[in-house]
Order: structure tokens, then C-alpha cells, then sequence
């Protein structure tokens, strides 16, 4: 069975939105390898309609080096209750239950299928337990304000620490499971 892997950027005062802004000055080489090992273990993205119309502006217009093509040539499995279609950027909009669709997905032969971003669609996804692992790349910086990590959440879950990994530019990786 597939792994779902959730790999989200976030402020030590837990805010997730505009990555672009607060992280670029730590994005350096063993962020790209991490990153670049994550992407590479996967044969699918699941995204959020927020993350899919983002990347969806950036990504297909670059090209020419191994992470970039990987993104771009993947397909992308689309959470969303608004969008009427995902065709753009090798998408497919899940309909109809998703839970269901993911637990499906994870029941397909393959590799992990890795999701960018946290918002809404975890509220489901933790839910029904269909998150294997989450890499929570903890930035040593503060934002002030934005959106915070699983807002919204209502329901009290644990985690069990799997792994820990530090870089020299002060990241720190925590990776963690759903307890059973």
C-alpha cells in the first residue's frame, strides 16, 4: 500500500502561508535534497485547491532541471469542493468523497503520493486516518500573522515523533505518524 506524505513549511509560531516570503533565505542545498528525496519517492501529488491554483501559476512555466520536470510531469489529484475541473497541469478533480478517493489512491500500485500544503482538506484526511506521515519543516523564523498550521482542526490528535532531521540553515524536519 502507497504512504501518503504531507511535507509543510511553518514558522516557529506556526504559520504556513506565504512560504515565498518567510523561507526563500533558507532554501539552500540540503533543503533542495530533502525536498528533492520526498518528491522523488512519490509518483503522485494530492493538493488542495489553494496549493493547486498556486502552483498551478508557477510551475508549468519552468523546465529544465530534474525537480522541475518531476513536479510538472506528475499527475495531481485535486481536493475541491469549488472547482468545476482540474485538467490544467496533468490535474483530476476528486469528486464526490474524499476519503474515499484518497483511501483508493493509497490502495493503487506505486509510490507514495505526496501532498503540498495544510488547510481544509486535513480536517479529512486525519479524520479517516489517511495521512501516513507529515514532514513539518519548522523555519527559525517568526511571521507575526497568516494562516496557522491545521487551524480549524476540532478534534484532539496525537502524533508519534519518526524522525527528526536538522539542517546547518537552522530547518529542522520533524517528521511524525498518526498514533495508533
Amino acid at each position: 500500500m502507497r504512504k501518503l506524505v504531507e511535507s509543510t513549511f511553518v514558522t516557529l509560531d506556526g504559520v504556513i502561508g506565504d512560504p515565498h516570503v518567510w523561507g526563500a533565505p533558507y532554501w539552500d542545498e540540503e533543503h533542495q535534497g530533502y525536498g528533492t528525496k520526498l518528491l522523488f519517492g512519490a509518483d503522485a501529488l494530492l493538493l488542495g485547491r489553494e496549493t493547486y491554483e498556486g502552483f498551478a501559476q508557477v510551475w508549468p512555466g519552468r523546465s529544465g532541471d530534474p525537480y522541475t520536470d518531476r513536479i510538472n510531469g506528475m499527475p495531481k489529484y485535486v481536493a475541491s469542493t469549488t472547482l468545476k475541473d482540474a485538467d490544467a497541469w496533468n490535474g483530476t478533480l476528486i469528486q464526490g468523497d474524499v476519503a474515499a478517493a484518497v483511501a483508493e489512491l493509497k490502495r493503487q500500485p506505486g509510490e507514495n503520493i505526496l501532498k503540498f500544503g495544510t488547510g481544509s482538506l486535513d480536517r479529512t484526511l486525519i479524520e479517516n486516518r489517511l495521512v501516513d506521515e507529515f514532514h513539518f519543516w519548522m523555519f527559525p523564523t517568526i511571521a507575526g500573522g497568516g494562516d496557522r498550521l491545521l487551524d480549524g482542526l476540532v478534534d484532539l490528535t496525537h502524533l508519534d515523533l519518526l524522525e527528526t532531521t536538522r539542517f546547518k540553515s537552522g530547518i529542522i524536519v520533524l517528521t511524525y505518524g498518526l498514533k495508533p
